[in-house]
């Protein structure tokens, strides 16, 4: 059965769908690219996405559910500049929880993100219950505490032990956690791509993120106890986590970084 169909008066035979694909899977026919292997195909909807004249549709990325992009204007190179350096890590935030809608929404574009060979492979755990995310933290510091780090760690064991203060979730209401099989050998670079797109997006949405490092060296040790604390399946892992909530506090100023270094050969 064909997974690619051609409109053959609307194809003008540029080959672009064909120098687009990144898995070789199309030549030019007599009458329009036609497919050389249907299964080396990835979906990554590079060849419906690529023509110019909306001739060539694929059953894996059908051309009804792509979104035309010739209404929808681009950011200039100033205005790009500023949105990047715009995003700060938050690390103190509203009581406030951020609505289940809006979470989706931070989780929808995540799922966008690139990934090698358009693998994916990467599912989100989404945590609204303030209390469970309070027994994260208590977990992450009791491991912690029996960890070959703890003197390292004291000074944010001490904070939450004497002082009271949260230094894992920085009191965020909200947390995402990625997860994926356990043989995905890409699992972490794949889940670093999509919770960066979910941070990058989250400001537009009035809504601040952190990653969540101390919880992530926990969860990621052999047997972790968070596995059950999430209810995580037995042939799944947690992969990464990022803190959201609404920022309690807003920033005035871009800061710098340290000067670039590059070279050029």
């Amino acid at each position: 059965m064909s997974l690619i169909t051609v409109n053959e008066e609307k194809c003008i035979k540029c080959g672009q769908c064909i120098k687009g694909c990144p898995s070789y899977v199309l030549k030019m026919g007599e009458n329009g690219p036609e497919e050389i292997e249907e299964t080396k195909c990835i979906a990554c909807g590079h060849c419906v996405a690529i023509c110019p004249t909306a001739a060539i549709d694929n059953k894996k990325s059908p051309l009804a559910q792509q979104v035309d992009l010739k209404d929808f204007p681009k950011l200039n190179a100033q205005q790009a500049e500023h949105f990047l350096k715009s995003r700060r890590s938050i690390r103190n935030y509203k009581e406030k929880s951020v609505s289940r809608e809006e979470l989706t929404k931070l989780v929808d574009i995540a799922r966008m993100a690139p990934t090698g060979s358009n693998a994916q492979g990467i599912s989100f755990l989404v945590v609204e219950d303030k209390a469970l995310i309070a027994k994260a933290t208590e977990l992450t510091i009791r491991i912690m505490e029996h960890s070959p780090l703890k003197n390292a760690l004291k000074q944010i064991i001490n904070a939450y032990r004497v002082d009271g203060v949260d230094s894992i979730f920085k009191g965020a209401p909200n947390l995402i956690i990625t997860t994926a099989d356990k043989d995905f050998t890409n699992a972490r670079d794949n889940s670093v791509s999509s919770l960066t797109y979910l941070e990058l997006y989250a400001p537009s949405l009035g809504i601040g993120s952190c990653w969540a490092g101390f919880f992530e060296y926990c969860a990621s040790m052999k047997h972790s106890p968070m596995l059950k604390l999430f209810n995580i399946p037995e042939e799944k892992k947690m992969t990464a986590a990022i803190m959201v909530g609404y920022p309690k506090y807003e920033y005035k100023r871009l800061v710098e970084r340290n000067p670039l270094e590059v070279t050029f050969l």
